[in-house]
């Protein structure tokens, strides 16, 4: 914590280490229903991030509006977008910032839309599993600087990276993803005009549209992440990460992308970037926040072409996931 001075320094202080002491109360005081005899990795590998079970709340019964009632999201903010059918719905990062998971049903499929600040990832799961609709909450735990969520029909804990259950009865249990985008409000509206946006369900509750990690994706160093970084490239720059030819994954800086503009790949994906959208983790105000940019990621089919899974992640949480895949500088 850094050396502060005065009475508003030393409150501030007294505040920040009541509130460090608060949320090691609350940790201290949960109850799990984890089988925590069954798991694929060891424990000590998750560590708290600070607040505890749920502490970070999930959406479970989210509220959405149509696109011309939205009036506070810039043209350039990000937005995770969904489309089942001709249900289009988008979930902006000032929502999910402070949220992380929303539990949902676009079209006929339930889904969680995740999000995990700490490692840029934004990933929707189909949550069928088996014969179960599962629902999911924070654990308030990270691996690799990780969100792991939980679900509540069995506690299980779940890797957000991967979609892998990782502790208790489910484990070994993968999710199917979604194939989704994380793009600006006004791409999202301009192909999908009747689509609808997730909105707070108390817009009071939470500092929204503020970005409580300012200049994270600038910083030299992730959040409680010990591991080994990537060679080459900055530990939290942008990667695209995409299926490889082999069936595993690969990753194009974000860097290459910006200057080539369209890639395509030897497992025939094709991966274009376009200028126009806000990082989400730069300005205290997502809307102030630097050009990233629009990444789309297709798969040629006999009709045209097709969205596919891919993400737009931190390269050291890539590398911390997939150690032996490439990450593609040149």
């Amino acid at each position: 914590m850094p050396r502060v001075r005065g009475y508003q320094g030393y409150a501030a202080a007294s505040l920040f280490l009541v509130s460090l002491l608060l949320m090691a109360w609350m940790a201290a005081a949960e109850t799990w229903r984890t089988n925590f005899d069954v798991r694929s990795i060891d424990m000590s590998e998750i560590m708290s991030g600070g607040p505890p079970k749920d502490g970070i709340p999930p959406i479970d019964d989210p509220v959405f509006e149509p696109l011309a009632a939205i009036s506070n999201l810039a043209d350039t903010e990000p937005v995770i977008s969904v489309i089942v059918g001709d249900d289009a719905r988008a979930y902006p990062l000032r929502v999910l910032m402070w949220h992380e998971i929303v539990n949902d049903t676009v079209g006929d499929v339930p889904v969680s839309v995740t999000f995990c600040p700490l490692c840029n990832a934004a990933v929707v799961f189909d949550r069928r599993l088996d014969d179960m609709a599962l629902d999911f909450g924070t654990t308030g735990r990270l691996r690799n600087s990780d969100l792991v969520m939980y679900d509540r029909q069995t506690e299980s804990r779940w890797q957000q990276f991967l979609g892998e259950a990782i502790v208790g009865d489910l484990t070994g249990k993968v999710l199917k993803m979604v194939p989704s985008r994380l793009e600006s409000f006004a791409n999202f509206r301009d192909r999908a005009p009747n689509g609808k946006v997730l909105v707070p369900n108390d817009p009071g509750k939470r500092r929204y549209g503020a970005n409580p990690y300012v200049k994270y994706d600038s910083s030299p160093q992730p959040f409680l992440y010990g591991g080994p970084g990537p060679q080459g490239i900055a530990p939290l720059a942008r990667v695209v990460t995409v299926e490889s030819v082999s069936g595993g994954r690969e990753a194009w800086s974000l860097d290459v992308l910006r200057k080539k503009g369209r890639v395509e790949t030897d497992a025939g994906l094709i991966i274009t970037w376009e200028p126009g959208q806000n990082s989400a983790l730069d300005s205290g105000r997502i809307s102030d926040g630097f050009d990233v940019g629009n990444v789309v990621v297709q798969r040629k089919t006999g009709s045209g072409t097709e969205d596919v899974v891919y993400g737009v992640d931190f390269a050291f949480a890539f590398h911390a996931f997939y150690p032996d895949s490439p990450i593609h500088i040149r």
